[in-house]
C-alpha cells in the first residue's frame, strides 16, 4: 500500500510502516486487550507529553480530565466548558489516539474555528502517536499535517469549521475545539450541514469543548443541556478543578489581566459585549426556551397560537442577499409579561418573497396586528401588504404636535409603517431596556438574547450590533416604541406603564426587611388614618 510522505513519514523511527507484522508476547497482548477494553487504561498507562519543565512524561490525568474523556466514551453528545489552559487538547487528543488505534475504519472529524488550530490538534496527535509502543502503533497510511490515516482503516480529517465543513461526508465522531468562538452565522450554518453527518449512524458521537465567549450557538448548547432540553452530557470544569491554582493565583491573575478577563477566560462566565444596552448581568439571567417548531425557512415558533388572545408582529426589512437579515417578531400582548412567541429570520429572502412570509405568520395568530420598519425596503413591504395582498391590521403613524406617534391610519398625515427616526430609536431603546429589566417581556428566543448581547452604545448617543446582526432586537426596540403609544392601548387594552410600576413595587415589597418598633420608654405608638407612628413624651 502507498504511503504518502508529506512529513519524512520514511525516514521516522518512531512511526510503525505499513505492512510490518510485530509479533507480540503475552504481556503485550494482555496490555493491548486491556487497552481496547478500557480508554482509560490505555490513556493512564501508554500516553506521554511534552512539558516545558519536566520533558516528556506520561499523562497525569487529573479527577476532572478523566471525568471528561469517561464523558467523551460513554455519551454520543458530550460538551465541556473549560477555562483555559486546563489540558483539555490533551484530553480530547487522548481519546482520538484510543479510537483510531482499537477500531476498524473509524473516521473522525477535528474541527476548530481557525484552520491552523486544527492543524495544530493534529500535530499534537501525531506527537502522541510517536511516543505510544511500536507494538501497540498500525501502520501509518497517510501523515500530513490535515489528516492521518492508518492501516486499519482508521482516519482523521481537520478542517475549520466553515458553513460547508464535512458536508456530503459521514462520521464516527466529530471533535468542534473552541465552537464558541466560531461566528454565530457561520456556526449555524455549520451545525446545519455536519449535524447529518453524525445521525447517519446510531453510534456515531460529536464532542464539543470550548471556553464562553458570549452568547453564542455554545451557550445555547450549554443552557439547553443544563435544563435537559438537548442531548448532551456536560462536564463544568472550574479554575479551582486545577491543581495549585489557588486564590493566590487567582489575584495574581486578575491583577496582570483584568477582573472582566478573569470571569470569561477562567470562572468561564457567558459574558455579553461591555456598554449593552441591558444590563449585562441581567442578559446573564433571561432563560430561553426551545422552539416547539421550527422551519427551514427561518421560522421559529415557541407557543401555538390562542384564539383568545391579541398579537402584535413587528417587521425588520433587509435586501435578500446574504448580509442583514429579513426578521419579524410575533409577541403576545394580551398580558404583562408579554411574550415571544414566533420569530422569523432569513438572509437570502426577496423582498418580493418576504410579505408571504408575513402574511401567512400574521393570519396564524389570529390575523394580528402588524407594524412595519420603513426606513429602507420595508415600505415595499408595506406597499405589497397593503394593496397586493390587501392585509388589514397594518399599523400607521402620523406627526402629531411634533411628536410621532402610532395611529389608526385615518387622516391626512399618516402613513403605513414607521420610520427609526432618533427620536423613536431613543425612546424603543429606552422602553425596551425597561421591559426586559423588569421582566416585563419574556425573550424566548435565543437569536434575540444573541442579539441583544451585542447591542451596544456607538458612542454616538445611540445603539448598534457591536458585531454581526441586529434585525431581532431591532424589531424589539420598535415594539418597545409602540408600547408607549396611546393607540396601543386601544389595539391591546394593556397599560404597560402602569404594569411595569405594579411588578416593580412588587419587587421591592418582597425586598423589603421586615422590622418592628422598639420601646425604648421614651416614645408612645399611635395611630392615625391607619399609619403607625412614634410620640415623643
Amino acid at each position: 500500500m502507498a504511503t504518502r510522505d508529506n512529513d519524512s513519514l520514511s525516514s521516522d523511527p518512531d512511526i510503525k510502516k505499513p505492512g510490518v507484522d510485530i509479533q507480540l508476547t503475552a504481556e503485550q497482548f494482555q496490555e493491548y486487550m486491556k487497552c481496547i477494553q478500557d480508554p482509560m487504561y490505555f490513556i493512564k498507562n501508554y500516553v506521554k507529553i511534552l512539558t516545558i519543565d519536566r520533558g516528556v512524561i506520561p499523562f497525569p490525568v487529573w479527577d476532572f480530565q478523566e471525568r471528561m474523556i469517561v464523558n467523551f466514551h460513554e455519551s454520543r453528545f458530550s460538551i465541556a466548558k473549560m477555562p483555559r489552559q486546563v489540558g483539555k487538547t490533551t484530553c480530547a487528543v487522548s481519546y482520538l489516539l484510543w479510537c483510531i488505534l482499537f477500531n476498524e475504519d473509524y473516521k473522525i472529524a477535528i474541527l476548530a474555528n481557525k484552520h491552523k488550530m486544527a492543524q495544530e490538534i493534529v500535530s499534537r496527535l501525531k506527537a502522541a502517536y510517536r511516543l505510544i509502543p511500536k507494538w501497540m502503533q498500525q501502520g501509518v497510511v497517510v501523515w500530513n499535517k490535515t489528516d492521518l490515516e492508518l492501516e486499519n482503516g482508521a482516519k482523521i480529517v481537520s478542517s475549520a469549521t466553515g458553513g460547508s465543513a464535512g458536508r456530503g461526508d459521514t462520521f464516527n465522531l466529530v471533535y468542534l475545539d473552541e465552537f464558541a468562538f466560531v461566528p454565530s452565522a457561520v456556526a449555524e450554518e455549520f451545525y446545519t450541514s455536519i449535524y447529518p453527518t453524525i445521525t447517519s449512524g446510531a453510534t456515531s458521537k460529536l464532542m464539543i469543548t470550548s471556553t464562553p465567549n458570549g452568547m453564542n450557538m455554545f451557550h445555547k448548547f450549554w443552557k439547553d443541556s443544563e435544563n435537559k432540553k438537548n442531548s448532551f452530557k456536560r462536564v463544568d470544569v472550574h479554575w479551582s478543578d486545577v491543581p495549585g491554582r489557588t486564590d493566590e493565583w487567582r489575584i495574581e491573575t486578575i491583577m496582570n489581566t483584568s477582573e472582566r478577563q478573569f470571569q470569561q477566560e477562567f470562572e468561564c462566565e457567558f459574558l455579553g459585549s461591555s456598554m449593552t444596552l441591558i444590563d449585562g448581568r441581567k442578559i446573564a439571567q433571561i432563560p430561553t426556551i426551545p422552539a416547539i417548531h421550527e422551519t427551514r425557512d427561518g421560522f421559529s415558533f415557541y407557543e401555538h397560537v390562542d384564539r383568545e388572545h391579541t398579537y402584535v408582529m413587528v417587521v425588520d426589512t433587509a435586501r435578500g442577499t446574504g448580509l442583514d437579515y429579513s426578521a419579524f417578531i410575533v409577541f403576545d400582548t394580551s398580558t404583562v409579561p408579554f411574550k415571544v412567541v414566533c420569530t422569523f429570520r432569513n438572509n437570502n429572502v426577496h423582498t418580493i418573497v418576504f410579505p408571504k412570509y408575513i402574511m401567512e405568520a400574521a393570519v396564524y395568530f389570529n390575523s394580528c396586528y402588524i407594524l412595519v420598519e420603513t426606513n429602507d425596503l420595508g415600505q415595499q413591504i408595506v406597499d405589497i401588504l397593503k394593496e397586493d395582498l390587501e392585509y388589514d391590521g397594518l399599523i400607521s403613524t402620523a406627526s402629531k404636535k411634533a411628536r410621532y406617534e402610532a395611529t389608526s391610519g385615518f387622516g391626512i398625515q399618516s402613513q403605513t409603517g414607521v420610520r427609526t427616526t432618533k427620536t423613536v430609536k431613543r425612546l424603543g431603546c429606552s422602553t425596551f431596556k425597561s421591559m426586559v429589566e423588569s421582566d416585563s417581556l419574556l425573550i424566548n428566543d435565543h437569536n434575540l438574547l444573541e442579539e441583544m448581547s451585542k447591542f451596544v452604545y456607538n458612542g454616538k448617543g445611540s445603539y448598534e450590533a457591536e458585531n454581526g446582526h441586529d434585525d431581532l432586537v431591532m424589531c424589539g426596540v420598535l415594539f418597545a416604541w409602540l408600547t408607549t403609544q396611546p393607540y396601543f392601548k386601544e389595539l391591546t387594552n394593556t397599560d404597560l406603564v402602569r404594569s411595569i410600576y405594579r411588578i416593580g413595587t412588587e419587587d421591592m415589597d418582597d425586598m423589603m426587611v421586615p422590622f418592628g418598633h422598639i420601646d425604648d420608654g421614651r416614645g408612645t405608638l399611635g395611630t392615625s388614618d391607619g399609619i403607625d407612628y412614634w410620640t415623643s413624651d
